[in-house]
């Protein structure tokens, strides 16, 4: 399983707008992809800015590309997202999953 990062901020004023668009627009999108396995959508406010934090669970890097395409580094920013938002990272990261804890 492959965890892939990424980072967007926002003014704090903007949190709800941005968490319902993610939810409308953003999960709905991932759903459409073969291999995509779940998100989270995290959040730190800090001051009158908050930063989101996305996380995705795909089932491979293949799974990667079919949603990002051949540069699967590069950032797949909506329109939309992108006008909730004051700056957010260009590139992700990916993480190779090595263990999964859960309670029980």
């Amino acid at each position: 399983m492959i965890i892939r990062e990424w980072r967007g901020r926002a003014r704090r004023e903007k949190t709800e707008e941005y968490r319902h668009y993610f939810r409308r627009h953003v999960v709905p999108e991932f759903h459409r992809q073969p291999g995509f396995l779940g998100a989270s959508l995290s959040m730190h406010a800090h001051g009158d800015v908050v930063e989101f934090l996305v996380l995705t669970q795909w089932l491979s890097m293949e799974a990667v590309r079919g949603f990002a395409g051949e540069e699967p580094e590069k950032a797949v920013v909506e329109p939309g997202a992108i006008a909730l938002l004051m700056d957010y990272d260009r590139t992700v990261r990916h993480y190779d999953v090595l263990d999964i804890v859960s309670s029980g």
